[in-house]
């Protein structure tokens, strides 16, 4: 079993590829250090995302969030970083990433950055009587 933080992501083939579905994630213990102070930031992460031929496996996501503890970086950075690994990795339809930032100085911080595949529409909702 590793004990240590990886970047490595790993995959597994999507088991509904023809059809559009959102997979929810969330994570509540990521952090990493402010850059300019060295002190721990703490976030809850949100991943929404819909796949195309890839989901992402969770163990290796777990590992890939933890190489980040001892890295300083700005949230907004470091927000859109992990969003870019993701999709990298998976190739989705569309991908929504939240940091939601506890509080530092009496702020907080919310950073939302999305992906959308250019040939991919959503699809229309339903709306029932």
């Amino acid at each position: 079993m590793p004990t240590q933080p990886s970047k490595d992501l790993e995959t597994f083939d999507n088991p509904m590829p023809g059809r559009d579905y959102t997979i929810r994630i969330e994570i509540p213990e990521f952090t990493c250090l402010c850059p300019k102070t060295g002190q721990p930031d703490f976030a809850t992460l949100y991943l929404d995302y819909v796949p195309a031929q890839k989901c992402v496996e969770l163990k290796s996501l777990k590992m890939y969030v933890w190489s980040f503890r001892e890295e300083g970086a700005f949230h907004e950075a470091v927000t859109n970083r992990i969003l870019d690994d993701l999709v990298r990795a998976t190739q989705p339809r569309f991908m929504r990433l939240t940091g939601k930032f506890n509080v530092r100085g009496g702020i907080w911080t919310t950073v939302v950055a999305e992906h959308r595949a250019a040939d991919w529409n959503p699809p229309q909702p339903v709306h029932l009587p």
